[in-house]
């Protein structure tokens, strides 16, 4: 295993479960001290402890990101910890509002909204205003989705529609900030081996069978093709790759 990020520290929010925790592991596999963020802390701590008995450096940090004083708590308390933030992986997410637009809850879409765009917005700002200030400035990358700026199914609108923001709040960011030293990008995943991508009483063997039809690759992706793709974005390797949307679907938007 490489070490492209030893002396680094990487904060990824939703690191609970699923992309963020293959994330997070990654980065500590890769040499990095690793935050793990979100708002429940038992699962937090699972994914510290996965990270410590392969002999990574990590500490979990509860924060809520709809809410600017937690996100900005977040990076405080991040960079007393390790002592910089060198990378920024928002994930955090939620996918609600399973149903045409006309039926689509005024729940689920403030839901939708606050979690998945403004969660993005408060973490890019607290993020971004530790970055610049450092010498050596940073990379963010924001988790999307294929599903928003690059393919559509119907009864799902209200995740389209914020997946889309996220992407192009990423653009923008991007320009705004580079000449900063701060380097942002997102990764846009499909359907991906978790729970997310599992259809109302849908197994792993159905899903299975499902992907075998509808996906090109005829599968999911695992969530460590996800965070591979992640650490590319983070890595000198991508240094002048700035406001990309990198889509990892199998070749469902293609």
């Amino acid at each position: 295993m490489s070490a492209r990020f030893t002396g680094k520290t990487v904060l990824v929010t939703g690191a609970g479960s699923g992309i963020g925790r293959a994330v997070a592991v990654a980065f500590a596999a890769e040499g990095a001290s690793v935050v793990a963020a979100g708002r429940t802390a038992l699962s937090l701590d699972e994914t510290v402890a996965l990270i410590e008995k392969e002999g990574g450096t990590a500490a979990a940090i509860t924060a809520d990101v709809t809410r600017s004083e937690d996100v900005r708590a977040l990076v405080d308390r991040t960079v007393e910890r390790f002592g910089s933030l060198d990378v920024a992986v928002n994930n955090a997410g939620v996918l609600r509002g399973g149903a045409p637009i006309a039926d689509l809850s005024e729940e689920d879409w403030r839901s939708l909204l606050d979690i998945n765009v403004t969660g993005v917005l408060f973490s890019l700002q607290a993020e971004i205003a530790r970055m610049r200030d450092q010498p050596t400035g940073g990379a963010i990358i924001n988790v999307a989705s294929n599903l928003g700026a690059h393919l559509r199914i119907p009864g799902l609108a209200g995740y389209v529609a914020s997946k889309a923001a996220v992407s192009a709040l990423t653009r923008a960011a991007a320009l705004d900030h580079i000449a900063e030293g701060v380097r942002i990008n997102a990764v846009s995943s499909g359907p991906v081996a978790t729970l997310m991508s599992l259809g109302p009483g849908e197994t792993d063997a159905d899903r299975a069978d499902r992907m075998k039809r509808v996906s090109p690759l005829g599968r999911v992706s695992a969530t460590s093709e996800i965070a591979a793709a992640v650490l590319y974005l983070a890595s000198p390797d991508a240094a002048s790759v700035v406001g990309s949307d990198l889509v990892v679907d199998g070749g469902a938007a293609a």
